[in-house]
C-alpha cells in the first residue's frame, strides 16, 4: 500500500534530482527513512566527484550509515527518482534496506541515454563471453583470505 508520507519522501528524492541537475550533477536523487523521518538524503555526483560510484542510491546509503553507526539498514526504506541500476542494486540489497520506491524507470533513463541493460545483460553471460575480460588468477593464493576469515572467531559478519 502507497501512503501519502510515501508520495512525500519520493518528492524529495525528485527534488534532489532536480537540484542535481541545477548543480551540475545527474537527474537522480534519494532518500533512506526509517520510522517515518528521513535520515538520509543525496543525489547523483559522478561528474562532481569524479567518481563512478557516486550514484544517488550509493551516496544516500554511505550517509544513512554513517549517520546510524551501522553496514546493516535494516528497517528503513529508500525512495530513489528512478529504478536502480545493477550496481544500486546490488547495494541496496548489501544494505539490507526493507523496501524500494522508484519513480523513472530504466527504459525512462534509457531514453535520455543512461543504459544500464547492458549490464544485466553482461551478468547473464558466461565469463568468457563479458565485454570487459574477467580473468581467473591465483585463486589458490587468494583462498588463503577466505581461509583466515573462517578461522577468525571474532569476526563481524555481514
Amino acid at each position: 500500500m502507497i501512503t501519502e508520507q510515501d508520495k512525500q519522501f519520493m518528492r524529495e528524492a525528485i527534488r534532489l534530482a532536480d537540484e542535481s541537475v541545477k548543480h551540475g550533477g545527474g537527474p537522480f536523487g534519494a532518500v533512506i527513512v526509517k520510522d517515518g523521518e528521513i535520515i538520509a538524503g543525496s543525489s547523483n555526483s559522478v561528474t562532481i566527484d569524479h567518481d563512478p560510484t557516486a550514484h544517488a542510491e550509493v551516496n544516500t546509503i554511505r550517509q544513512a550509515c554513517q549517520k546510524l553507526g551501522t553496514f546493516d539498514l535494516s528497517g528503513c526504506t529508500i525512495y530513489t527518482s528512478c529504478e536502480p541500476c545493477p550496481m544500486c542494486l546490488g547495494a541496496i540489497y548489501w544494505a539490507h534496506i526493507d523496501r524500494i520506491f522508484y519513480g523513472n524507470t530504466r527504459k525512462d533513463a534509457r531514453d535520455i541515454d543512461f543504459a544500464d541493460d547492458f549490464i544485466y545483460e553482461e551478468l547473464d553471460r558466461p565469463l568468457d563471453e563479458r565485454t570487459v575480460p574477467i580473468i581467473n588468477l591465483l585463486r589458490d593464493e587468494a583462498l588463503n583470505s577466505f581461509r583466515l576469515w573462517t578461522e577468525k572467531t571474532d569476526k563481524t559478519v555481514y
